[in-house]
């Protein structure tokens, strides 16, 4: 396309720019414009390639946005695509509409949400792993390899995570993957640390192995052509392009100025501002048009139709959860090639490993940067893979802001926190996973099980390779002894109840109980436990028994979504309630059956919540446990204070 015509659609561009921020009140105009012309050269200038009519396809490439408050430029190209009419755009930042203040699934052309800065490029590392791995297994037949483009600032580069994502690029060679900077010098408050040192960001992306290039002047139109078209003809690393740009180029009272950031252009000085744009080409709105993408690839076949041959686990068998997971990865992995493991360097303890042996190409090392982790297995999954990313469940803490943010992305995470709670004994307090409970329950429509054995995580485990969505799963670093029998069935929202007749332990699914049969049981203490503390609680459940005391024992593995029918069914009959788990008192369990209790306004005599309430120590698990007054004795004991 000719520099005249890019020209004129960077006017546009920014017509679209001012006038949508300055409707809408609010928005980011000033760092839109500093990335208008790197932008239009990508989109229009023959670099790009995506079938607007399926945005989806595997075989387009695919675009972030990493500095997410440049939404108004996105939206602005897809305008000028023709997908969005000038009367949509000004919709901007409405509630009604999808054009959000910063990108979300809610606009079809947006893959993943961002915002929070940092983490495009590692949902670009996951999305360029997926691509490979689809050109390699399913043999995606397409004339080029597809590409990732992110769009980053020069203000994010301070993050971390995009150092740990570019050092994983760098490992994984991926050439399919091209950063853009976009260096206009100004942050939010002030300048950048660098300011417009190019070659010093240069030199640090090298040093990861990164294929650089630099353009003096970002808004040079045939610069930025020559530049990208040099870059995409390298192979064997990934690839960025540093441009030098202005913070509200375009209009003079805007232009590198601090105090604009987050500031649209008042409505009495927009005129003064697009005058300044020279004249508008207002006739080339919906006439450009993209070349559709289309490829052949083989079909996938769905999960949801497979059944998983369960491990030969017997009752009474000692088998970690987090050994039992590992199991189901590679029962899961046999049935789907899109299933994909990614770890952060800790697969011989959380037991993926047992995946990577049997399904290496379909395995990912992350190392030891959790953040990089999870974002990057948010993008592996917009290709159509269901990732599990495990870890410690006290390391996973460091990816909250990336799960939070993963949220509103239609995720499809499976995410795994093995070594959770004191048990995991000598280890010490910083290696105890003691507030993931709370992280997890605390995102929206996520799904948190904690199975107690071997069997429950499996079946779990398959649960969460069937359905899409945001789970997690939390294991245990010792071993605990199998409980239930292979054709014992677990959902999402259940839980199983455990009672003792006769003198032996039995096991129901019963969910409406009447008063006849609490008459005849004569159960006088509830205990609710997770995880664990089941086995504690099935313990003290014995001892009680003893001592003519009956309880149930209800094993509240699915901890979000709670099973509220039989929780409540059971609480309203007996009313004295133990509720004991491996985690501090803020977010868990016991959090969820209090608040399950009092919206239900149920008449309870009693409820105690055992739970991690000190600062643990170095230990062995049962020296914790007793610690913290959350094994078979104190559990005991709590019955006993409320019978006495």
């Amino acid at each position: 396309m000719k520099t005249e015509f890019l020209k004129k659609i960077s006017q546009l561009i920014r017509y679209d720019i001012l006038t949508s921020t300055t409707k809408a009140g609010s928005g980011h105009p000033t760092t839109c414009l500093s990335a208008v012309e790197l932008m239009t050269t990508l989109f229009f200038g023959g670099f790009f390639h995506q079938d607007l009519k399926d945005p989806k396809a595997p075989s387009n490439d695919r675009l972030i946005f990493s500095k997410g408050h440049a939404a108004p430029l996105l939206y602005s190209l897809y305008h000028l695509a023709g997908v969005l009419t000038y009367e949509e755009l000004m919709t901007l930042r409405d509630f009604y509409s999808v054009l959000e203040g910063h990108p979300t699934p809610r606009f079809k052309y947006v893959d993943v949400a961002t915002g929070s800065l940092g983490q495009g490029l590692s949902v670009g590392v996951g999305m360029a792993l997926g691509i490979k791995l689809k050109m390699k297994n399913e043999k995606l037949r397409v004339k080029r390899e597809p590409r990732v483009w992110v769009l980053l600032g020069d203000s994010e580069m301070a993050e971390g995570q995009v150092w740990e994502a570019m050092e994983i690029a760098g490992y994984y060679k991926l050439d399919n993957l091209v950063a853009i900077i976009d260096v206009n010098r100004l942050g939010q408050s002030r300048e950048t640390m660098l300011d417009w040192d190019l070659q010093t960001y240069a030199k640090r992306a090298q040093a990861f192995g990164w294929e650089t290039i630099i353009i003096k002047d970002g808004h040079n139109l045939v610069e930025i052509s020559r530049s990208l078209s040099k870059l995409v003809k390298t192979s064997g690393k990934p690839k960025m392009l540093l441009a030098k740009t202005i913070k509200g180029k375009g209009v003079s009272f805007l232009e590198n100025k601090d105090g604009w950031h987050g500031k649209p252009v008042p409505k009495e000085m927009l005129g003064a501002a697009l005058k300044e744009l020279g004249e508008v080409d207002f006739k080339i709105r919906g006439k450009i048009n993209k070349p559709n993408v289309k490829c052949q690839m083989s079909n996938v076949k769905s999960i949801s139709n497979f059944k998983f041959k369960i491990s030969n686990y017997q009752l009474g068998q000692l088998v970690a959860t987090r050994e039992a997971y590992g199991d189901a990865l590679v029962a899961i992995g046999e049935k789907n090639k899109q299933t994909v493991v990614l770890d952060a360097e800790v697969s011989n303890s959380t037991y993926s490993g047992k995946f990577k042996k049997v399904f290496p190409n379909r395995y990912f090392e992350m190392f030891i940067a959790e953040q990089n982790m999870v974002s990057a297995a948010l993008g592996i999954s917009k290709l159509g893979f269901v990732p599990f990313l495990s870890s410690f469940a006290a390391f996973l803490s460091r990816g909250f802001d990336q799960l939070r943010l993963a949220q509103y992305s239609q995720p499809n995470l499976k995410v795994v926190g093995s070594h959770a709670g004191v048990s995991i004994g000598a280890d010490g307090p910083s290696q105890m996973g003691l507030e993931d409970l709370a992280m997890m329950r605390s995102l929206v429509n996520s799904i948190v099980f904690y199975p107690s054995d071997a069997v429950s995580t499996f079946k779990l485990t398959a649960i969460m390779a069937k359905t899409k969505g945001m789970f997690y799963l939390r294991t245990t670093r010792e071993k605990t002894p199998v409980i239930y029998e292979k054709e014992e069935e677990f959902k999402i929202g259940g839980c199983k109840i455990h009672y003792v007749k006769n003198d032996k332990l039995q096991i129901t699914n019963d969910k409406s109980i009447s008063n006849n049969k609490f008459k005849k049981l004569r159960q006088k203490i509830l205990i609710i436990a997770v995880g664990i503390t089941v086995h504690e609680a099935l313990k003290a459940q014995q001892e009680l028994a003893k001592d003519g005391i009956e309880a149930v024992v209800i094993d509240a593995y699915s901890v979000k979504p709670l099973d509220e029918t039989t929780i409540i069914n059971y609480s309203k009959q007996i009313r004295s309630i133990i509720v004991v788990e491996d985690h501090y008192p803020a977010g868990g369990l016991g959090e969820a059956v209090s608040l399950l209790i009092t919206n239900n306004q149920i008449p309870i005599t009693k409820l105690i919540h055992l739970c991690v309430s000190k600062i643990p120590r170095s230990g062995t698990p049962e020296e914790l446990l007793r610690y913290e007054k959350i094994d078979c004795q104190a559990i005991v004991k709590a019955a006993k204070s409320i019978t006495s």
